[in-house]
């Protein structure tokens, strides 16, 4: 059993490596950071979804910037697309492919950001999403895995994770989720 779990923390480390050692991924959190602090300042929001495992992220992002990260500041302007009433009255009614898209039809606006995070790059409802944000002006950030699926040719900054496994993927997600919100903070506050 230990060889197991030897084997699984030098997977991550590896892939962790392996999405370090290209500089362009840097750049694009460098990237994410910056839009989020200039989505903030320019009295806009940040909205965010995913689905399982992507939406726990999703409401991670979001709480780290309503709430605080490692120091006390203001809360900062962020929703999870996570309500469990909104979610299952549009699965009923519009289906489960329409339940983020059909929230930024209702509150997104021109300005804001979406960080739509699918470990394939091919969750329909994900996709959707982005169709509605581009149609509101907002700018798209799509958080992947694998090879970034068709999101990552949709969205105005894809960060793609290639790895295979959804847990490998979502564990430099979450790294790349508190960089950015460490960085954001960084922008904002010093």
């Amino acid at each position: 059993m230990l060889s197991v779990i030897k084997n699984s923390f030098a997977e991550a480390h590896q892939v962790l490596t392996q999405f370090m050692s290209e500089t362009a991924n840097l750049e694009k959190v460098h990237l994410l950071a910056e839009k989020t602090a200039e989505t903030i300042i320019n009295g806009n929001k940040v909205i965010s979804c995913g689905n399982g495992g992507s939406m726990c992220d999703a409401m991670h992002f979001a709480e780290e910037l309503t709430g605080r990260f490692r120091n006390d500041r203001n809360a900062l302007p962020a929703i999870a697309i996570s309500d469990p009433s909104h979610i299952t009255c549009t699965g009923n009614d519009y289906g489960f492919s329409s339940i983020f898209s059909r929230y930024i039809e209702g509150v997104g606006q021109a300005g804001d950001l979406l960080l739509g995070i699918s470990t394939s790059g091919n969750s329909p409802n994900i996709i959707k999403a982005v169709e509605a944000a581009r149609d509101k002006g907002m700018f798209t950030v799509g958080l992947l895995g694998k090879d970034g699926g068709k999101i990552r040719e949709m969205v105005d900054l894809p960060i793609v994770v290639s790895a295979q496994t959804s847990d490998r993927i979502q564990e430099i997600h979450i790294k790349i989720i508190h960089i950015t919100i460490e960085a954001t903070e960084k922008i904002l506050f010093t």
